[in-house]
């Protein structure tokens, strides 16, 4: 399912215009962005959470010449599916 699928069931579902089913969806994004970005935990009963989780600097190496290289330590988006997705996929 990509967005504009995504898009068409939201307003399927909630009897909504596409217009105003896809500024729902990109409100929430946003959202969700904005509380990731201050380091927010953003959790939806049910569903999951999202979270901000530190990667450590390491080393890696190049595959193709096999020489070591230094990997910076970075800030990853983390999601955790909820019981209630985990019980719907299974």
């Amino acid at each position: 399912m990509n967005k504009s699928e995504l898009i068409e069931a939201i307003a399927k579902h909630a009897d909504l215009s596409k217009a105003s089913a896809g500024r729902a969806l990109d409100g929430a994004l946003s959202a969700i962005k904005a509380a990731l970005k201050k380091k927010q935990t953003v959790a939806l009963v049910g569903f999951g959470t999202f979270r901000v989780s530190h990667r450590a600097a390491r080393v890696g190496r190049n595959p193709r010449t096999g020489k070591a290289l230094k990997i910076k330590a970075a800030k990853v988006p983390k999601f955790k599916a909820g019981k209630a997705l985990k019980a719907a996929v299974n």
